[in-house]
């Protein structure tokens, strides 16, 4: 063999070892096999990179979601770290931002005076004005009994919310290699994209990176699988307990 044929075929076995202890991810390795180096969920049946995926979210301690949910006609616009027993965040929709935080099954809900003039309802007079000053900045908690707490606890329960997800409808099928921010992904779609794709990681642990959900339903991205954080029950001060039902208009 030429020697220069030699030392090519030295530097790409080196580059290609570098890439397998993941010091590298680069192509071109392994005869241009864009699952080289990876954690090979590529080259299974969607079928089962769903099962895959889905057993790797389900095992994960804590994930961070972002992007939006289109339900029962309207938007939410969600930024939420979740976690078994827990979860906290921003959640924007109408024009309005406030604030989730669930600690076990006790929800707060923290939003600004013109978020409660609107809930209590802002034509009523001096009484919802005087109402909203008093939530103003405060974790408000939600009563069990209360719509609210059925409508927006879902959005702090890991659980909940990604079985209601990470849901692909129609018939699954592969749609080649991708990347999302960086990490290399496998998507994966129902009925050729109609009914929703999903990316899934192809680095380390096969997790559910980025979701476009059927119909225009939203997209999202997900991070920080795994990584912990705490939640814990807002001082007393800054707390306010409204009785069985909290404002409404």
């Amino acid at each position: 063999m030429p020697q220069g044929r030699t030392r090519r075929t030295a530097r790409a076995t080196a580059i290609c070892a570098l890439a397998v202890t993941g010091v590298a991810v680069l192509g071109g390795c392994g005869g241009d096999d864009p699952d080289a180096g990876t954690n090979g969920v590529g080259k299974l049946p969607a079928e089962q990179i769903q099962t895959k995926t889905r057993a790797a979210a389900d095992g994960a301690a804590a994930v961070r979601l972002a992007g939006t949910v289109v339900t029962s006609g309207r938007t939410y616009q969600l930024d939420m770290r979740l976690k078994e027993d827990g979860g906290s965040g921003s959640v924007t929709a109408q024009g309005a931002t406030f604030q989730l935080l669930r600690v076990g099954q006790q929800l707060y809900l923290k939003a600004d005076s013109d978020f409660w003039s609107h809930a209590s309802g802002s034509d009523s007079g001096g009484g919802a004005d005087s109402t909203a000053g008093k939530l103003n900045g405060k974790y408000v908690k939600v009563p069990q009994a209360d719509p609210a707490y059925k409508k927006f606890s879902g959005f702090t329960d890991k659980s909940v919310l990604l079985d209601g997800l990470l849901t692909l409808h129609g018939s699954l099928a592969t749609d080649g290699h991708h990347d999302q921010s960086g990490t290399p992904t496998i998507r994966i779609t129902g009925d050729n994209g109609s009914g929703g794709t999903l990316d899934v990681s192809l680095r380390g642990t096969p997790y559910p990176l980025r979701l476009v959900r059927a119909g225009g339903a939203g997209a999202l991205s997900f991070s920080d699988w795994g990584k912990d954080f705490t939640v814990t029950e807002p001082d007393q001060g800054d707390t306010v307990d409204y009785g069985k039902q909290l404002p409404t208009s």
